[in-house]
């Protein structure tokens, strides 16, 4: 944590990536299990990668799961689930997926579009919701940053819900992005890379020392 600031590097494939997050103090490391992400990782690499991976949170990232799919990967060592869906996801499937996965290990990250609001039975389910910004076609890792306003209306809303701030986070803009939403979870991914899955050690160090000139907000 950063100035009472919680962050994920996400995207990662290599050992060598995952220790540079972790020398950095990144409190969680994302790998994607979806097979059409560029940053695929399939569970296979991640458990050869496993017994050398620094002693940080892992998260998998998976898209429109099946219940097998998730029992097979809350067994493979990760200590949270980032689950991406469509906002046409039947309430009930979410529920089912609690019923394999424990609450705490649960972040959803539903895909909604622009106008579009979240719905509140679904909040009301989980303790984590990870916004990343919308695009039709894809799940996330885009690049583009997100509706800030949005964010912040929400995270006020529930604040008993963490909110995880994604898309287009960059040393350039993570200052304003956390003045806009008063977030106090975040999650970076292209905007510390050189290329797709392989993380820029300049861009992610200057990425932390952003956050560390920060103000700290007690609010936070």
């Amino acid at each position: 944590m950063i100035n009472g600031v919680r962050f994920k590097v996400c995207g990662l494939t290599s050992l060598v990536d995952a220790e540079a997050s972790d020398s950095v103090g990144a409190d969680y490391l994302g790998f994607i299990l979806y097979p059409k992400s560029p940053r695929y990782v399939s569970l296979a690499q991640f458990a050869a990668m496993a017994p050398r991976l620094p002693p940080r949170k892992k998260v998998a990232v998976v898209v429109d799961p099946t219940l097998e799919a998730l029992a097979e990967i809350k067994t493979a060592g990760f200590d949270y689930l980032q689950v991406h869906f469509s906002p046409t996801t039947p309430l009930a499937t979410v529920t089912r997926w609690l019923e394999v996965i424990p609450r705490k290990m649960l972040w959803l990250a539903p895909r909604v579009p622009p106008g579009q609001e979240l719905e509140s039975g679904l909040i009301a389910l989980v303790d984590h919701v990870l916004l990343d910004t919308y695009h039709p076609e894809a799940h996330g890792g885009t690049g583009r940053t997100g509706d800030w306003t949005s964010f912040k209306v929400l995270s006020s809303g529930f604040p008993h819900v963490n909110w995880i701030l994604a898309g287009g986070l960059n040393p350039n803009n993570i200052a304003a992005a956390l003045a806009a939403t008063g977030a106090r979870w975040v999650d970076v991914n292209s905007g510390i890379e050189s290329a797709p899955g392989v993380k820029d050690h300049a861009k992610l160090q200057a990425f932390v020392t952003a956050l560390r000139q920060v103000p700290s907000n007690p609010s936070l």
